[in-house]
Protein backbone atom coordinates (compact mmCIF):
# COMPACT_ATOMS: atom_id res chain seq x y z
CA UNK A 1 0.00 0.00 0.00
CA UNK A 2 1.25 3.39 -0.74
CA UNK A 3 2.46 6.53 1.61
CA UNK A 4 -0.39 8.43 -0.06
CA UNK A 5 -3.10 5.99 0.17
CA UNK A 6 -1.95 5.42 4.16
CA UNK A 7 -2.65 8.94 4.91
CA UNK A 8 -5.59 9.10 3.17
CA UNK A 9 -6.83 6.58 5.57
CA UNK A 10 -5.65 7.65 8.22
CA UNK A 11 -7.20 11.21 7.48
CA UNK A 12 -10.17 9.84 6.75
CA UNK A 13 -10.52 7.84 10.36
CA UNK A 14 -9.02 10.51 12.44
CA UNK A 15 -12.28 12.49 10.78
CA UNK A 16 -14.31 9.79 11.97
CA UNK A 17 -13.42 9.88 15.03
CA UNK A 18 -13.70 13.70 15.39
CA UNK A 19 -17.19 13.55 13.91
CA UNK A 20 -18.68 10.53 16.81
CA UNK A 21 -16.91 13.17 19.69
CA UNK A 22 -19.02 15.97 18.08
CA UNK A 23 -22.32 14.68 17.80
CA UNK A 24 -21.60 12.52 21.11
CA UNK A 25 -21.63 16.38 22.35
CA UNK A 26 -24.95 17.31 20.73
CA UNK A 27 -26.82 14.43 20.92
CA UNK A 28 -31.04 15.10 20.45
CA UNK A 29 -32.55 16.52 23.98
CA UNK A 30 -35.56 14.14 25.27
CA UNK A 31 -38.20 16.04 26.37
CA UNK A 32 -36.91 15.20 30.30
CA UNK A 33 -33.91 16.78 29.18
CA UNK A 34 -35.00 20.14 28.30
CA UNK A 35 -37.15 20.15 31.50
CA UNK A 36 -34.23 19.61 33.71
CA UNK A 37 -32.34 21.99 31.83
CA UNK A 38 -34.80 24.17 32.35
CA UNK A 39 -35.12 23.57 35.79
CA UNK A 40 -31.22 23.81 36.58
CA UNK A 41 -30.92 27.25 34.88
CA UNK A 42 -34.03 28.42 36.73
CA UNK A 43 -32.85 26.94 39.62
CA UNK A 44 -29.51 29.30 39.02
CA UNK A 45 -31.26 32.18 37.85
CA UNK A 46 -33.58 32.38 41.41
CA UNK A 47 -30.38 31.54 43.73
CA UNK A 48 -28.28 33.80 41.68
CA UNK A 49 -25.18 31.80 42.21
CA UNK A 50 -23.15 32.96 39.48
CA UNK A 51 -23.24 36.49 37.97
CA UNK A 52 -20.66 35.92 35.38
CA UNK A 53 -22.50 34.19 32.59
CA UNK A 54 -26.15 35.01 33.50
CA UNK A 55 -26.81 37.14 30.84
CA UNK A 56 -25.84 33.91 28.88
CA UNK A 57 -27.93 31.57 31.06
CA UNK A 58 -31.42 33.59 30.73
CA UNK A 59 -30.65 33.50 26.60
CA UNK A 60 -30.10 30.26 26.73
CA UNK A 61 -33.40 29.91 29.01
CA UNK A 62 -35.46 31.22 26.78
CA UNK A 63 -34.30 29.02 23.94
CA UNK A 64 -34.80 26.07 26.24
CA UNK A 65 -38.28 27.91 27.09
CA UNK A 66 -39.20 28.02 23.15
CA UNK A 67 -38.22 24.32 22.53
CA UNK A 68 -40.54 23.41 25.30
CA UNK A 69 -43.33 24.95 23.90
CA UNK A 70 -43.09 23.56 20.72
CA UNK A 71 -43.00 20.13 22.16
CA UNK A 72 -46.19 20.50 24.06
CA UNK A 73 -47.71 22.47 20.75
CA UNK A 74 -46.29 20.85 18.15
CA UNK A 75 -44.67 22.93 15.28
CA UNK A 76 -46.33 23.73 11.82
CA UNK A 77 -45.21 20.32 10.12
CA UNK A 78 -45.97 17.98 13.47
CA UNK A 79 -48.27 17.12 16.00
CA UNK A 80 -47.47 17.20 19.61
CA UNK A 81 -46.66 13.88 20.62
CA UNK A 82 -49.03 12.55 23.63
CA UNK A 83 -46.39 10.44 25.32
CA UNK A 84 -43.49 13.23 25.58
CA UNK A 85 -46.16 15.75 26.79
CA UNK A 86 -47.20 13.38 29.07
CA UNK A 87 -43.21 13.05 30.02
CA UNK A 88 -42.88 16.73 30.18
CA UNK A 89 -45.61 17.16 32.72
CA UNK A 90 -44.87 14.85 35.20
CA UNK A 91 -41.39 15.92 34.55
CA UNK A 92 -42.24 19.63 34.99
CA UNK A 93 -44.14 19.15 38.35
CA UNK A 94 -42.19 16.26 40.27
CA UNK A 95 -39.00 19.07 39.91
CA UNK A 96 -40.82 22.23 41.20
CA UNK A 97 -40.29 23.60 37.62
CA UNK A 98 -43.69 25.86 37.74
CA UNK A 99 -42.51 27.46 41.52
CA UNK A 100 -39.59 28.01 40.05
CA UNK A 101 -40.80 29.78 36.50
CA UNK A 102 -43.47 31.79 38.13
CA UNK A 103 -41.03 32.75 40.77
CA UNK A 104 -37.93 34.00 38.22
CA UNK A 105 -40.87 35.44 35.38
CA UNK A 106 -39.82 39.21 36.83
CA UNK A 107 -35.92 37.48 35.27
CA UNK A 108 -36.85 36.53 31.42
CA UNK A 109 -37.20 38.57 28.66
CA UNK A 110 -40.70 39.69 27.01
CA UNK A 111 -40.27 36.63 24.21
CA UNK A 112 -39.43 34.11 27.35
CA UNK A 113 -42.25 35.13 29.35
CA UNK A 114 -44.58 34.66 26.74
CA UNK A 115 -43.76 31.14 25.79
CA UNK A 116 -43.61 30.58 29.66
CA UNK A 117 -47.00 31.86 29.62
CA UNK A 118 -47.63 29.55 27.09
CA UNK A 119 -46.24 26.60 28.65
CA UNK A 120 -48.09 27.23 31.78
CA UNK A 121 -51.39 27.71 29.99
CA UNK A 122 -51.21 23.97 27.87
CA UNK A 123 -49.85 22.20 31.05
CA UNK A 124 -53.20 22.51 33.07
CA UNK A 125 -54.52 20.66 30.15
CA UNK A 126 -52.56 17.48 29.86
CA UNK A 127 -53.26 14.15 31.61
CA UNK A 128 -50.39 11.52 33.50
CA UNK A 129 -52.34 8.60 34.11
CA UNK A 130 -55.79 10.05 33.38
CA UNK A 131 -54.89 13.29 36.24
CA UNK A 132 -55.06 16.44 35.95
CA UNK A 133 -51.37 16.59 38.09
CA UNK A 134 -51.21 20.33 37.40
CA UNK A 135 -54.61 20.78 39.46
CA UNK A 136 -52.90 18.66 42.06
CA UNK A 137 -49.83 20.54 42.27
CA UNK A 138 -51.76 23.46 42.34
CA UNK A 139 -54.07 22.34 45.65
CA UNK A 140 -50.92 21.90 47.33
CA UNK A 141 -49.04 24.72 46.43
CA UNK A 142 -51.62 27.95 46.64
CA UNK A 143 -48.93 30.20 47.58
CA UNK A 144 -48.50 30.11 43.68
CA UNK A 145 -51.96 31.81 43.50
CA UNK A 146 -51.51 34.35 45.76
CA UNK A 147 -48.37 35.08 43.47
CA UNK A 148 -50.21 35.21 40.52
CA UNK A 149 -53.34 37.40 41.40
CA UNK A 150 -50.82 39.95 43.32
CA UNK A 151 -48.94 39.97 39.64
CA UNK A 152 -51.63 42.52 38.98
CA UNK A 153 -49.88 45.11 41.08
CA UNK A 154 -46.68 44.33 38.91
CA UNK A 155 -47.34 46.71 35.32
CA UNK A 156 -44.74 44.32 32.73
CA UNK A 157 -45.53 41.03 35.04
CA UNK A 158 -49.70 41.72 34.87
CA UNK A 159 -50.90 40.09 32.08
CA UNK A 160 -48.40 37.07 32.00
CA UNK A 161 -49.87 36.51 35.25
CA UNK A 162 -53.29 37.07 34.63
CA UNK A 163 -53.49 34.49 31.47
CA UNK A 164 -51.63 31.82 33.72
CA UNK A 165 -54.12 32.36 36.56
CA UNK A 166 -56.72 32.34 34.43
CA UNK A 167 -55.50 29.17 33.17
CA UNK A 168 -55.15 27.53 36.80
CA UNK A 169 -58.79 28.67 37.63
CA UNK A 170 -59.89 26.33 34.91
CA UNK A 171 -59.83 23.63 38.21
CA UNK A 172 -62.59 23.92 40.35
CA UNK A 173 -60.83 23.53 43.73
CA UNK A 174 -58.14 26.58 42.33
CA UNK A 175 -60.91 28.64 41.43
CA UNK A 176 -62.88 28.32 44.90
CA UNK A 177 -59.26 29.09 46.36
CA UNK A 178 -59.28 32.35 44.67
CA UNK A 179 -62.74 32.89 44.93
CA UNK A 180 -62.30 33.09 48.58
CA UNK A 181 -59.29 34.28 49.26
CA UNK A 182 -59.02 36.64 46.91
CA UNK A 183 -62.18 38.54 45.47
CA UNK A 184 -62.11 41.90 46.99
CA UNK A 185 -58.62 42.58 45.49
CA UNK A 186 -60.24 42.16 41.77
CA UNK A 187 -62.75 45.31 42.73
CA UNK A 188 -59.76 47.85 42.50
CA UNK A 189 -58.11 45.75 40.00
CA UNK A 190 -60.56 46.43 37.82
CA UNK A 191 -60.44 50.01 38.46
CA UNK A 192 -56.30 50.37 37.77
CA UNK A 193 -55.43 52.80 35.47
CA UNK A 194 -54.07 51.10 32.84
CA UNK A 195 -56.24 50.00 30.55
CA UNK A 196 -54.40 46.68 29.29
CA UNK A 197 -54.11 45.93 33.36
CA UNK A 198 -57.59 46.44 34.26
CA UNK A 199 -59.29 44.46 31.07
CA UNK A 200 -56.94 41.99 32.00
CA UNK A 201 -58.34 42.00 35.85
CA UNK A 202 -61.99 42.26 34.39
CA UNK A 203 -61.58 39.15 32.15
CA UNK A 204 -60.00 36.89 35.34
CA UNK A 205 -63.09 38.54 37.19
CA UNK A 206 -65.50 37.18 34.81
CA UNK A 207 -64.03 33.54 34.49
CA UNK A 208 -64.27 33.97 38.38
CA UNK A 209 -67.75 33.89 38.39
CA UNK A 210 -69.02 32.55 35.44
CA UNK A 211 -67.01 28.75 35.34
CA UNK A 212 -67.48 26.82 38.24
CA UNK A 213 -71.62 27.51 38.49
CA UNK A 214 -71.85 25.56 41.66
CA UNK A 215 -68.83 26.83 43.36
CA UNK A 216 -69.68 30.30 42.54
CA UNK A 217 -73.01 29.68 43.80
CA UNK A 218 -71.93 28.89 47.35
CA UNK A 219 -69.45 31.84 47.38
CA UNK A 220 -72.33 34.46 46.48
CA UNK A 221 -74.46 32.59 49.12
CA UNK A 222 -71.82 33.30 51.98
CA UNK A 223 -70.73 36.28 50.79
CA UNK A 224 -73.94 37.87 49.81
CA UNK A 225 -73.67 41.03 51.26
CA UNK A 226 -70.16 42.89 51.35
CA UNK A 227 -70.03 41.69 47.66
CA UNK A 228 -73.05 43.07 45.96
CA UNK A 229 -72.37 46.13 48.03
CA UNK A 230 -68.66 45.93 46.44
CA UNK A 231 -69.94 45.66 42.99
CA UNK A 232 -72.74 48.40 43.22
CA UNK A 233 -70.47 51.15 44.36
CA UNK A 234 -66.74 49.93 42.81
CA UNK A 235 -68.49 48.80 39.59
CA UNK A 236 -72.04 49.71 38.54
CA UNK A 237 -71.57 53.23 39.54
CA UNK A 238 -67.66 53.55 38.36
CA UNK A 239 -67.15 56.96 36.89
CA UNK A 240 -65.42 54.47 34.39
CA UNK A 241 -67.88 53.90 31.44
CA UNK A 242 -66.19 50.50 30.13
CA UNK A 243 -66.08 49.26 34.19
CA UNK A 244 -69.50 49.84 34.02
CA UNK A 245 -70.28 48.14 30.78
CA UNK A 246 -68.67 45.45 31.50
CA UNK A 247 -70.25 45.03 35.06
CA UNK A 248 -73.46 44.91 33.83
CA UNK A 249 -73.36 41.89 31.92
CA UNK A 250 -71.42 40.01 34.21
CA UNK A 251 -73.83 40.91 36.33
CA UNK A 252 -76.82 39.81 34.35
CA UNK A 253 -74.50 36.10 33.33
CA UNK A 254 -74.63 35.76 37.29
CA UNK A 255 -78.30 36.52 38.02
CA UNK A 256 -79.48 34.98 34.99
CA UNK A 257 -77.69 31.65 35.54
CA UNK A 258 -80.26 29.25 37.09
CA UNK A 259 -77.75 28.15 39.96
CA UNK A 260 -78.01 31.30 40.93
CA UNK A 261 -81.66 31.42 41.46
CA UNK A 262 -81.70 31.82 45.14
CA UNK A 263 -79.30 34.91 44.65
CA UNK A 264 -81.63 36.52 42.40
CA UNK A 265 -84.49 36.68 44.27
CA UNK A 266 -82.84 38.05 47.05
CA UNK A 267 -80.81 40.93 44.57
CA UNK A 268 -84.02 42.29 42.82
CA UNK A 269 -85.70 42.54 46.84
CA UNK A 270 -83.26 45.24 47.01
CA UNK A 271 -84.41 48.52 47.17
CA UNK A 272 -80.92 49.68 46.62
CA UNK A 273 -79.97 47.41 43.85
CA UNK A 274 -83.16 48.78 42.36
CA UNK A 275 -82.16 52.42 42.45
CA UNK A 276 -78.80 51.54 40.85
CA UNK A 277 -80.51 49.94 38.00
CA UNK A 278 -83.12 52.68 36.97
CA UNK A 279 -79.78 54.79 37.04
CA UNK A 280 -78.60 52.50 34.78
CA UNK A 281 -81.14 52.72 32.47
CA UNK A 282 -80.65 56.66 32.38
CA UNK A 283 -77.21 56.21 30.83
CA UNK A 284 -76.46 57.23 27.33
CA UNK A 285 -74.93 54.31 25.98
CA UNK A 286 -77.33 52.24 24.86
CA UNK A 287 -75.36 48.49 25.67
CA UNK A 288 -75.66 49.57 29.27
CA UNK A 289 -79.31 50.62 28.84
CA UNK A 290 -79.82 47.02 27.15
CA UNK A 291 -78.05 45.28 29.95
CA UNK A 292 -79.72 47.36 32.65
CA UNK A 293 -83.32 46.25 31.13
CA UNK A 294 -82.47 42.55 31.13
CA UNK A 295 -81.69 42.94 34.83
CA UNK A 296 -84.54 45.72 35.37
CA UNK A 297 -87.24 43.05 34.48
CA UNK A 298 -86.32 40.62 37.30
CA UNK A 299 -87.38 42.98 39.73
CA UNK A 300 -90.86 43.74 37.75
CA UNK A 301 -91.56 40.24 36.89
CA UNK A 302 -90.67 39.28 40.91
CA UNK A 303 -94.27 37.97 42.21
CA UNK A 304 -93.56 39.04 45.62
CA UNK A 305 -92.15 42.33 45.49
CA UNK A 306 -91.62 44.08 48.91
CA UNK A 307 -93.13 46.90 49.47
CA UNK A 308 -90.45 49.68 49.08
CA UNK A 309 -89.89 48.01 45.75
CA UNK A 310 -93.59 48.90 44.95
CA UNK A 311 -93.47 52.42 46.38
CA UNK A 312 -90.49 53.01 44.19
CA UNK A 313 -91.86 51.87 41.14
CA UNK A 314 -95.05 53.30 41.74
CA UNK A 315 -93.58 56.87 42.32
CA UNK A 316 -92.04 56.31 38.96
CA UNK A 317 -94.40 54.95 37.12
CA UNK A 318 -95.17 57.74 34.56
CA UNK A 319 -91.62 58.16 34.23
CA UNK A 320 -91.14 54.43 33.61
CA UNK A 321 -94.01 53.91 31.12
CA UNK A 322 -92.65 56.92 29.10
CA UNK A 323 -89.12 55.89 28.87
CA UNK A 324 -90.14 52.07 28.17
CA UNK A 325 -92.42 53.41 25.69
CA UNK A 326 -89.51 55.01 23.29
CA UNK A 327 -87.13 52.42 24.33
CA UNK A 328 -85.55 50.51 21.12
CA UNK A 329 -82.76 48.53 20.19
CA UNK A 330 -81.26 49.01 16.59
CA UNK A 331 -82.45 45.74 15.33
CA UNK A 332 -85.67 43.90 15.37
CA UNK A 333 -86.07 41.21 18.32
CA UNK A 334 -89.60 39.80 19.07
CA UNK A 335 -88.64 38.65 22.64
CA UNK A 336 -86.97 42.44 23.56
CA UNK A 337 -90.38 43.52 22.46
CA UNK A 338 -92.22 40.80 24.18
CA UNK A 339 -90.09 41.19 27.34
CA UNK A 340 -91.15 44.91 26.95
CA UNK A 341 -94.57 44.86 27.07
CA UNK A 342 -94.30 42.48 29.69
CA UNK A 343 -92.13 45.14 31.85
CA UNK A 344 -94.61 48.04 30.78
CA UNK A 345 -97.69 45.93 31.99
CA UNK A 346 -96.52 44.58 35.15
CA UNK A 347 -95.33 48.61 35.96
CA UNK A 348 -99.08 49.51 34.45
CA UNK A 349 -101.17 47.24 36.66
CA UNK A 350 -99.06 48.13 40.30
CA UNK A 351 -101.70 48.53 42.70
CA UNK A 352 -101.81 52.03 44.51
CA UNK A 353 -98.96 51.81 47.93
CA UNK A 354 -96.58 53.80 49.71
CA UNK A 355 -95.10 56.16 47.16
CA UNK A 356 -91.13 56.87 47.89
CA UNK A 357 -89.40 59.87 45.89
CA UNK A 358 -86.80 57.81 43.58
CA UNK A 359 -84.07 60.54 43.17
Amino acid sequence: MSKRIKGLLSLLFKNKLKSKAKSSRYKVRTPVDVVKLINDHLVTLHNHTIDHGLPEKIEELGRLLAELKCILYGTSESEPNPEACAQVTHEFFQENTLRLLIICLPELDLEARKDATQVVANLQRQQVHSRLIACDYLEANTDLLDILVSGYEIHRLALHYGNMLRECIRHQTIAKYVLESHTRKFFDYIQLPDFDVSSDAAATFKELFTRHKSTVAEFLATNYDWFFQEFNTKLLESPVYITRRQAIKLLGDILLDRSNTMIMVRYVSSRDNLITLMNLLREPSKPIQLEAFHIFKLFAANRNKPRDIVAILIANRSKLLRFFGNFKIDKEDEQFEADKAQVIKEIAELETGQIRSFA
